[in-house]
């Protein structure tokens, strides 16, 4: 049958109470009420599959470690498995002191009698009698006329009145009485009154304080609207006697949806205490959920007393035993609850965060409040337990603040606007080609994967690898500016580039345009930068340089460019490997020049194009003194082997040929005029200088010769000694090193250039460099400085019995 076009043939309105006068609209409220859990009593009833003893068990435990004080355990009376239950809490010691149980029973004096029995020895108890009092319960189910509804209230009250009093004689038991005209909201008002003072008299021991007894007027079938049923509560607190002996007890259901409005309202009201369940289990539509009520209040900064400090914890054991699952929407436990896909939205949370982060840092300087004040969310999802990860979620929906956001809180990246809008554009491409939502991985490993950032996992095409920034005085300094201004920045570094070790070196005003430089020079990119930021990570010493580029072919700044980001512990650094990544993306799979020796006199490749083959092959980034060195070295091979030969194509093998014969790199000690054999490297005194003592063995000429030295360190220690075996002076000039592999697989690299002053007379110096590589820094340092003095022309000491 479908819908009526005129309801009111069918149904009629809900008779408003005539209160012209009512107070409770302009009332505020700042307090919590007494709450009662009906869980495992009104919710429990209402499953399809009954709690077990283990579940309800499990719930009672969470309902006592939540902070509820008043739990309604069992109907008793209805099955051996409630009373029981109800026994086992009380025999095993379940039930914390300040923790009521609380025991339901219709007015019959049998199940009375049972109820009070199921209670008998425990130390807080609260008997809850209830009839039926509207006239439509009256009328078709009981058949009762008013005075018959009254006199059966009284009758069981002084049944109840009477049987605990024996038990707390037996037992000491402590009681509480608890009386509820069933379908209140559906009852006469005047005759719910009327009700309710005859069983307070039967009663006969109501008083102050924890001698009130406890009314409680449900809203058994929500009917009417909220502030109905808080006219309804009014009435009867002006109107029920000796008001300061009463406690009112709210029982809203929601079946038209405004039961936590109807609780409200009820509070201003006048009500004290609020019957529930958690999450609003119960008949129909359900009980009034008592986590939204307490939230509401805490949220309004009224301790609620009740604690959801791990409301993850709450839902799990809640939905485990009740076996109903918590609506994504659920007010403040629903998955979705702190969630935002809208793009307006999660512009707002992101700049709201952006914001109370200052102001909360200023509040605590000053000593004041950090107030919670944030766009879309009533409440901080931290004090429920809850992480910020589901606050912004990302679909074909979501904008660039929300996705800027996720960026930020997972990988600490504040983007700047024109990236936050480049990056937006590839999720959505993702989330409009998938027609998904982007979960938080997906967003992260998409920025990841379009930047190449984050480990080798998402390295691009180029790579950084080390690099070293020099300064340079300007070509044509400006007297009027000072120094720092008038000095051009070198770039001397060695990049992967399709995973082949490229040297690159480049000039410019600045780190980054002199690495455009060499890309430029090397690899045939031209690019410009046209936007650059930067900012801080972290704090002390863990801080780190995050900073994000745009780059574009030149002459071309009103189309779009291409982004790139980098993070690093040196600031420069994290702006060159933002200029990789930017470039990165530039390039896409266009091929780049491959490295190719072109060397003569109209010589075609650069030191660097020399320096990139030692590197590959022998994994040795050259000092730039030595790679000047070394492609002089190179040239004039070309030139001497055919002078008419202008420009020639030199081989990989050829070239590292050269480099091992030129520097005596890895070679045979026996190809060596100095090698060596032993040693041992001392500190002098007691430790406390770095003076050493050499002593060892070294060959010379073919000849074993002793080797004993001492120095302010291993060089000069190892120099002091050969100048005993060699005539002339030998001398530092530079000398550097780095490490080649990882783990226990590295080993160290050293380069020496010596110089070597034959005597004192001439003056004449002559230098060599000395390349050499071991396990040992130490040794490594020792054994390239004799490869140095090996490609020197020296003369030894002669021998004096058997002695230089």
């Amino acid at each position: 049958m479908p819908m009526l076009s005129d309801p009111s043939k069918k149904y009629k309105p809900y008779p408003a109470l005539d209160l012209p006068d009512r107070q409770w609209p302009s009332r505020r409220t700042t307090k919590a009420p007494i709450w009662l859990s009906t869980d495992l009593r009104d919710g429990n009833q209402a499953l399809a599959n009954p709690m077990t003893i283990e579940q309800k068990t499990l719930f009672f435990q969470q309902l006592v470690k939540c902070g509820v004080k008043e739990i309604e355990v069992a109907y008793p009376a209805a099955s051996d498995t409630d009373f029981n239950f109800v026994r086992m809490l009380i025999e095993k010691n379940l039930v914390p002191d300040d923790v009521w149980l609380q025991v339901l029973t219709p007015a019959r004096e049998d199940l009375i009698k049972r109820t009070i029995d199921s209670v008998a020895g425990a130390k807080h108890a609260i008997i809850h009698m209830y009839n039926a009092t509207s006239p439509l319960f009256r009328n078709v189910v009981f058949r009762n006329s008013k005075e018959e509804t009254v006199a059966l209230a009284v009758k069981h009250t002084k049944i109840i009145r009477q049987l605990t009093e024996e038990c707390s004689a037996q037992t000491g038991t402590v009681f509480k009485y608890e009386y509820s005209p069933e379908t209140f909201t559906q009852t006469e008002p005047d005759f719910a009154i009327e009700v309710c003072e005859a069983v307070k008299a039967a009663w006969g021991k109501a008083g102050p304080g924890e001698d009130r007894i406890i009314f409680n007027l449900p809203a058994t079938v929500e009917i009417g609207p909220c502030n109905h049923y808080a006219d309804r509560i009014e009435h009867f607190c002006r109107n029920i006697t000796e008001r300061e002996k009463v406690i009112v007890s709210l029982h809203p259901h929601n079946d038209r949806g405004t039961g936590i409005a109807a609780a409200e309202c009820g509070l201003l009201a006048g009500g004290d205490r609020i019957e529930g369940c958690f999450f609003g289990n119960g008949e129909r539509t359900g009980n009034v959920d008592l986590v939204n009520l307490a939230l509401n209040l805490y949220s309004q900064g009224i301790p609620p007393n009740l604690d959801f400090s791990d409301i993850q914890s709450v839902i799990e054991v809640v939905t485990q035993c009740n076996d109903l699952p918590v609506h994504p929407r659920h007010p403040y436990a629903g998955e979705l609850v702190f969630t935002a896909f809208s793009g307006s939205h999660q512009d707002a949370i992101k700049k709201g965060f952006e914001v109370q982060r200052k102001q909360h840092a200023e509040a605590k300087a000053r000593g004041e409040n950090q107030y919670w004040d944030m766009p879309y969310l009533p409440i901080d999802p931290a004090d429920l337990g809850c992480s910020y990860e589901a606050v912004i979620r990302v679909n074909s929906q979501s904008g660039k603040g929300g996705i800027a956001y996720l960026v930020k809180q997972h990988l600490g990246l504040d983007l700047p606007r024109k990236m936050q809008i480049a990056f937006y554009q590839v999720v959505q491409d993702i989330a409009d080609r998938e027609a998904r939502e982007m979960m938080v991985d997906d967003i992260v490993t998409a920025f990841r994967k379009t930047y190449h950032f984050g480990g080798p996992s998402y390295q691009g095409r180029l790579v950084l690898k080390s690099f070293e920034i020099s300064s340079e005085p300007s070509v044509e300094p400006d007297t009027e500016r000072s120094d720092s201004q008038d000095e051009r920045r070198r770039f001397d570094g060695t990049i992967l580039v399709d995973g082949v070790l490229r040297v690159i070196k480049g000039e410019g005003n600045g780190p980054l345009s002199a690495l455009l430089d060499g890309l430029r020079t090397h690899l045939d990119i031209d690019l410009s930068i046209r936007e650059y930021s930067e900012h801080t990570l972290g704090e002390g010493k863990e801080a780190r340089a995050a900073s994000y580029v745009e780059v574009v072919p030149p002459g071309e700044g009103r189309k779009a460019g291409w982004w790139g980001v980098g993070v690093d512990s040196d600031i420069a650094g994290s702006g060159l490997r933002a200029v990789l990544s930017a470039v990165n993306a530039a390039i896409g799979d266009r091929p780049l020049p491959e490295l190719k020796l072109l060397v003569g006199f109209d010589k075609r490749s650069s030191l660097a194009d020399v320096a990139s083959v030692v590197l590959n092959a022998l994994h040795l980034e050259l000092p730039k003194r030595l790679q000047a060195s070394f492609f002089e070295v190179v040239q004039r091979s070309v030139g001497d082997k055919d002078d008419d030969v202008r420009v020639k194509e030199v081989s990989y093998d050829t070239l590292i040929k050269l480099f091992r014969e030129t520097y005596g790199y890895e070679v045979a000690p026996e190809q060596s005029r100095v090698s060596l054999k032993s040693f041992k490297m001392e500190y002098l005194g007691d430790g406390s200088d770095s003076r050493r003592e050499i002593n060892g063995e070294i060959v010379l000429d073919g000849k074993v010769r002793p080797l004993k030295g001492q120095g302010n360190g291993p060089l000069s220690a190892v120099l002091a000694a050969l100048h005993e075996l060699i005539e002339g002076t030998f001398a530092v000039r530079e000398y550097s090193e780095h490490s080649i592999g990882e783990g226990s697989e590295v080993t160290a690299a050293s380069y020496v250039e010596l110089t070597y002053t034959r005597d004192e007379e001439s003056q004449k110096k002559s230098a060599a460099w000395g390349v050499a590589r071991d396990t040992d820094i130490t040794a490594s340092g020792l054994k390239a400085v004799l490869c140095a003095v090996s490609k020197l022309d020296f003369k030894p000491r002669s021998l004096v019995n058997g002695s230089a």
